[in-house]
């Protein structure tokens, strides 16, 4: 009887020292399940999760925009006196609805094309008034001229055309003329061919961004999503800046540095966006790139909002302007574990530089160049409710329901060992008395 019970005793014993064990050795077993799991279903190939949520996205991607508005453009193009803007917006738009097009896999370099269709839809609800709001803005098609024709001979012959047209250095345009595009007066009397609709996102609709080609994951799940090839689009990076909770998804946020828009003396990267050496002061100054070989050569440059981290002298010539972290910066907050991105804000200002034109008579009253802001959007995108719910079972849920499995075995593993040793220990002491 002594003999089972101490039997029974030291069965129990292992029995919780196994499970101890067990728990021990399923951490690294579970390791290799979500591991598993992970690279399954995060895939960029038809059937995963990944695949599904990546041909048409589950959350909703607005596009909000904010005109900046002149607020003395006879005095700016008179006298060369500073531009005063007035923000106005919010203006939304939902974007980034469409599916993607053209799905290519490639087995043999594990990479993955398409196009991306574009596409807008106004959302009344979230801006402060409709399409029709009339903005006073910079003549983007006067503006262009001294850039596009640097020949003092042909600026007289086109400064006929821009008098005829009565057009001058400032217009007055809706958002919808702004941003989608309108016939310009000016460039409709030229009598050659030239493009004649000029729009700030013109062309857009039916219009699709890419081809891209980005890894699909099925040898490297690390790259899975990124970027191979691009046409047409500059890339940025980030760093690391915080671990924050997304509806009960933990995730990183990683943002756009300062340095993405630094001058070539800073970061070499940026070297081929600064295309002239007068108005940059030798490519010194920063916080603006020159896209202009993008745009056909017209004099486009993009920034942070209200030119956030930019060069002081940038800035200078503009009264209205109030650039903040909070507002302005740029992120994506990442899962770690597939490294889907599950929320982003994306903040760039459009601007066009100005030059003083002697042969142009709506710009040779400037004395000085100008940096003018058009607009600046904020383009964001947060997982849906019921994707997050799918994310948190799929994955995260698991996750943490196998890490919870692992610590009940791990603690009551070692009560149970501890309990049978202090009974069979307290046993044995009776057996001896």
């Amino acid at each position: 009887m002594g003999c089972d019970r101490n039997c029974g005793l030291i069965a129990g014993a292992v029995i919780g020292a196994l499970m101890a064990v067990f728990g021990g050795i399923l951490m690294p077993v579970g390791d290799m399940l979500i591991e598993k799991t992970v690279k399954k279903e995060a895939v960029l190939e038809e059937g995963t999760i990944a695949f599904k949520s990546w041909v048409k996205t589950g959350h909703r991607s607005l596009q909000t925009g904010w005109i900046f508005d002149v607020q003395d453009p006879e005095e700016v193009a008179v006298n060369s006196s500073k531009i005063k803007v007035k923000q106005r917006g919010p203006y939304t738009y939902r974007v980034r609805y469409l599916a993607k097009e053209n799905i290519t896999q490639d087995s043999e370099t594990h990479t993955v094309s398409f196009l991306q269709p574009n596409g807008a839809i106004f959302e009344p609800s979230l801006s402060v008034g409709t399409e029709n709001d009339t903005f006073t803005v910079l003549n983007l098609a006067v503006a262009a001229v001294p850039h596009l024709y640097p020949s003092a001979f042909v600026q007289i012959i086109v400064n006929i055309f821009i008098k005829k047209s009565n057009s001058s250095m400032f217009q007055k345009r809706t958002l919808k003329e702004l941003l989608w595009g309108y016939k310009d007066p000016f460039l409709s009397l030229i009598p050659y061919p030239v493009p004649t609709t000029v729009g700030v996102f013109y062309p857009y609709h039916n219009t699709a961004d890419g081809v891209y080609k980005v890894f699909n994951g099925k040898d490297d799940i690390s790259k899975v999503a990124i970027i191979d090839t691009y046409k047409g689009k500059k890339s940025f990076y980030a760093v690391f800046g915080a671990e924050i909770n997304l509806k009960g998804i933990p995730v990183y946020r990683f943002i756009l540095p300062s340095l993405a828009f630094a001058s070539p003396l800073q970061n070499p990267d940026n070297h081929c966006f600064c295309t002239e050496k007068i108005i940059s002061k030798t490519c010194t100054l920063y916080g603006v790139l020159d896209i202009g070989k993008c745009k056909g050569g017209k004099p486009v440059y993009i920034s942070l909002p209200h030119f956030l981290h930019a060069s002081p002298e940038i800035a200078e010539p503009v009264e209205g302007l109030s650039p903040n972290e909070e507002e302005h910066s740029t992120y994506l907050d990442v899962e770690p574990i597939t490294g889907f991105t599950l929320q982003f804000a994306k903040r760039l200002q459009i601007n066009i530089l100005v030059k003083p034109g002697k042969s142009i008579g709506a710009l040779k009253g400037l004395k000085q160049n100008y940096m003018v802001p058009v607009l600046w959007l904020n383009e964001t995108g947060t997982i849906g409710d019921e994707k997050a719910e799918m994310f948190r079972n799929q994955v995260t849920g698991k996750i943490e329901l196998l890490g919870l499995v692992e610590m009940i075995l791990i603690s009551v593993g070692a009560v149970m060992f501890t309990a049978f040793m202090i009974s069979y220990c307290a046993c044995r002491l009776k057996s001896v008395k």
